[in-house]
């Protein structure tokens, strides 16, 4: 059976193994979301820094508490954190599941929800799912529910409770230590990253338009690499020599045929030139 969770409310689990789904609609102008867990001790508070299972650390040095990643499902986008809650320590008395979305704010998060399964039944129905709603929608971390201890077993509560500054203020209030140097310093290495990368792309796309308007402008193909079209040769010129041309007032042949010349027989045979240039002599 499904339980359909209000905030605030807890259901026993029975399950040895429990997988949290974090599962949301993406979109245009929807952030990355991105799941963790901090395991705290009986106090309420993280034992050291490695009680926290999140991207750059995805697996608890215990191996009870690991991060699977995130898949692509026909309802969405999921981001899962899997609890072996029967190795779990005995000093780890609760465990958050966390939602946290990198400088933006929840409330361009559509449908959220966290579903709990037991592994081991396969691809059947959820144990219990949360629709979580944020309370002003400004926040860019939520604990959507806890794990905790209860006796000899275990049980989850839906919380939905949220952060303004993020997965930082948040493992801050519980005992993460977080170095504020190295945090700006990633923050400034990914802007500038960011920075390079758009604008080698423009840069990118004004040399290739000014190449394509040049090769416009002389009547080239845009594909000025492309190897051109082969051309067919041209006709074979004739073997016979053609003869020079005499002067004026001399016959000349056409390329082996005979051609009258102006008022004078073409001689036959070998063409030799006359002594002198020819006569007209009066009747």
């Amino acid at each position: 059976m499904t339980h359909a969770m209000l905030k605030g409310s807890n259901v026993p689990v029975e399950a040895t193994t429990v997988r949290a789904v974090l599962r949301w609609t993406p979109g245009q102008g929807v952030p990355d979301v991105d799941a963790s867990a901090l395991l705290l001790g009986l106090d309420g508070r993280v034992r050291s820094d490695e009680d926290f299972v999140f991207y750059n650390q995805p697996r608890h040095p215990s191996g009870q508490v690991w991060r699977l990643g995130k898949k692509r499902v026909a309802e969405g986008l999921t981001d899962t954190i899997q609890t072996d809650l029967a190795g779990v320590e005995s000093g780890v008395g609760r465990i958050l599941l966390v939602a946290s979305a990198d400088g933006v704010t929840f409330d361009r998060v559509r449908s959220l929800r966290i579903s709990l399964y037991d592994p081991s039944a396969g691809e059947g129905e959820p144990l219990a799912y949360f629709d979580i709603k944020p309370e002003t929608g400004q926040e860019t971390a939520l604990i959507c529910g806890e794990l905790y201890r209860r006796g000899e077993g275990w049980k989850f509560r839906a919380l939905g409770e949220g952060y303004s500054d993020g997965l930082k203020g948040l493992a801050t209030d519980y005992g993460i230590s977080v170095d504020e140097g190295e945090v700006a310093e990633a923050a400034q290495s990914a802007q500038s990253s960011q920075s390079a990368q758009s604008s080698q792309a423009s840069q990118s796309s004004q040399a290739s338009q000014s190449s394509q308007f040049s090769q416009a402008s002389q009547g080239e193909s845009p594909q000025a690499g492309a190897p051109e079209a082969a051309q067919p040769l041209p006709p074979e010129a004739p073997t016979t020599a053609v003869p020079q041309q005499p002067g004026y007032g001399y016959p000349q042949p056409a390329y082996g045929y005979p051609q009258p010349a102006y008022g004078y027989p073409q001689p036959v045979g070998e063409f030799q030139l006359p002594p002198q240039g020819p006569q007209f002599i009066g009747r």
